[in-house]
């Protein structure tokens, strides 16, 4: 999964527990637009046309905050929506969003921002300051129920400030380098009018019942795509605005976006999503393991030339991953015990053997692409069983049980659970399963379906469990060890481990202004998880690899540094450059009644292979 909580995507809160109004904006601001950055978007692009996907379980909720929220739906429903700024996706710098300009104060906590006066939410209200005010009380509020972001943001932006009804400052409560600045104060904002009317003259701003009353209620979009029909279990229909999206009014809009609406499907078996994509009723599919991309796409409609192949390279950060280690359960508080699980599981016989060496494994359990900020001197534990077993017998274990599972002097058997989300990462945690064996270690598997798995582990249910995270491109660690998640639900904090010194550090790492004294706190932090052995590092897909049916159309090339996907294959996290021609769709199925071939065809992009 990428990252789910992604803090510079998010909203802030003012200390003072209002909005303040400014009489007039500071003299001297130097605005910037940054509009010479290159198109990376293709002008052949046509509107229209159905875009058929799906995913693998019902979200639990429509909500982007509070119990059940952090679900791999969420993408659809905000981490792909605009923001004040965006990234260019190769040159990095900073482009028009929802805000068309931007200035930086010259207190070192302030950004300025101006709104592009077309901008609107998908029901037709414009988008104003008032929608960045209002998140201050939205995220404040206890009636949302995210404790996490109530103490994040009311401890790291203090106020927003409104100028008019297009332009607004965002104020750190601490001093930031430039480039981090533009981090926290990048808003996305929220709609006001779509909540305010839920409440009455008593409230602090939002309903008393949110959690229950806005369950199922989709806010508006700031995006080009909105929730449009509800088959609930079933099925969710996204539809674009219109041709007359004010985002097109944003050159870096232009050509993007281009399908009328977007169908998510409900299907719960990957096998039975793959048959449907077959027979067409689904555009895409993603290819991520060795047979999909081999043996289960050499049938009839790739050779025939009806559905294509695509394998390109990106330059995207990698998050935190692995197993992840919940020490709060029995045993897993021992070091030597985690140790030893670190150097009883196999990953990279994973990688070699199961995967077909199309990953790589993640030297780091906190991940790597963050330039001076990732550790390069960490590398993952290899597969020793000697070296395992050394740690479980310094543990207790000592001993073998007639199944040769190692147990203790008590009688415990050296047995732990891995929690997973997906029927087609089983042959993955089989493999681990029976290489642990070597060092006396069990291993159960624990299948948990889909939305459900990630709720299972936010309410730190599991003994291990697989899974990644996504990243900011400046990484954090509040969420995932600080000491005031530990040991409570419904946070990032999946193995409850912390420490007086790493809480030390995480402070300082937060609050520091020199980069380079920063990025010498993150690699402190990342030895003090490493050594931790609370992350046993995993494997990473550093590319796009999907197939498509020929009627979908792509620029060439297809790739930029940031492409994670090259259509919404059952997550929202393409860049919307791809587009339907319907001609070619028309021609594809006539062919394929008549018998008529095409050359196939298998794309491969290597230009940001590392």
């Amino acid at each position: 999964m990428r990252k789910i909580l992604n803090i510079f995507a998010f909203w802030t809160i003012t200390l003072s527990g209002a909005p303040a109004e400014a009489a007039e904006l500071p003299a001297g601001l130097k605005w910037e637009s940054n509009l010479h950055e290159p198109r990376f978007a293709s002008p052949h692009a046509k509107f229209g046309g159905t875009f058929n996907t799906y995913i693998e379980s019902f979200p639990q909720t429509f909500r982007i905050v509070g119990p059940d929220s952090n679900g791999r739906f969420r993408t659809w429903l905000l981490d792909s929506r605009p923001a004040a700024v965006t990234r260019h996706p190769d040159t990095k710098a900073w482009i028009p969003d929802i805000a068309s300009e931007w200035a930086y104060g010259n207190d070192d906590k302030t950004v300025y921002y101006r709104i592009n006066p077309n901008a609107r939410w998908s029901d037709g209200k414009p988008i104003t300051a008032d929608d960045f005010i209002y998140v201050l009380t939205f995220m404040r509020s206890k009636d949302i129920v995210a404790p996490w972001y109530n103490t994040f943001y009311t401890q790291q932006i203090a106020d927003v400030v409104k100028y008019d009804a297009h332009t607004f400052a965002v104020v750190s409560a601490e001093k930031r380098n430039k480039e981090e600045l533009m981090l926290y104060t990048n808003l996305q904002p929220r709609p006001a009018h779509f909540y305010k009317p839920k409440v009455d003259k008593n409230s602090d701003g939002v309903e008393d019942n949110f959690v229950r009353y806005y369950n199922f209620k989709a806010e508006p979009s700031a995006g080009p795509y909105y929730i449009d029909d509800i088959k609930k279990g079933k099925s969710i229909t996204f539809k674009h605005v219109g041709k007359d999206w004010w985002g097109y009014s944003n050159p870096y809009y232009l050509y993007r976006y281009n399908v009328e609406k977007i169908r998510v499907k409900v299907i719960r078996d990957k096998d039975i999503a793959r048959q449907h994509f077959e027979k067409g009723n689904l555009d895409s599919f993603w290819l991520d393991t060795p047979e999909l991309w081999r043996e289960k796409s050499d049938t009839p409609n790739f050779e025939h030339g009806y559905i294509h192949k695509f394998w390109g390279y990106n330059q995207v950060p990698m998050g935190a991953g692995g197993l992840w280690l919940n020490t709060a359960k029995p045993l897993l508080g021992n070091l030597d015990i985690r140790k030893g699980l670190a150097y009883a599981t196999d990953f990279d016989g994973l990688i070699e053997k199961v995967l077909r060496g199309d990953v790589i494994r993640k030297p780091n359990p906190m991940g790597v692409g963050h330039g001076d900020y990732t550790n390069s001197e960490l590398k993952a534990p290899p597969f020793d069983p000697d070296t395992a077993i050394e740690y479980f017998t310094k543990a207790g274990f000592g001993n073998i049980g007639p199944d040769g599972i190692r147990i203790n002097d008590k009688g415990q058997r050296l047995s732990f659970a891995i929690t997973y989300s997906y029927g087609y990462l089983t042959s993955q945690v089989a493999y681990l399963k029976e290489q642990a064996k070597l060092a006396g270690l069990e291993y159960t598997l624990n299948l948990v379906d889909g939305s459900s798995a990630f709720k299972y582990v936010l309410e730190k249910k599991h003994e291990l469990s697989f899974h990644s995270m996504g990243t900011s491109e400046i990484p954090q660690y509040w969420e995932y060890f600080y000491s005031e998640n530990a040991n409570k639900p419904q946070n990032n904090n999946f193995t409850n481990y912390s420490t007086p010194e790493l809480d030390r550090l995480i402070l300082a790492y937060r609050s520091e202004f020199d980069l380079n004294k920063k990025k010498a706190l993150a690699k402190q932090i990342q030895v003090i998880v490493d050594q931790a052995s609370v992350i046993i590092p995993g494997y990473m897909r550093p590319y796009a690899r999907e197939a498509y049916w020929r009627w979908l159309q792509i620029p060439q090339p297809a790739m930029t540094k940031s492409t994670e996907f090259l259509f919404p294959s059952g997550t929202f996290r393409d860049l919307g450059t791809y587009w339907i021609d319907e001609s070619l769709k028309r021609e594809t199925k006539a062919a394929m009644k008549s018998g008529k071939t095409f050359e196939p065809v298998t794309i491969m992009e290597e230009a940001y292979k590392l």
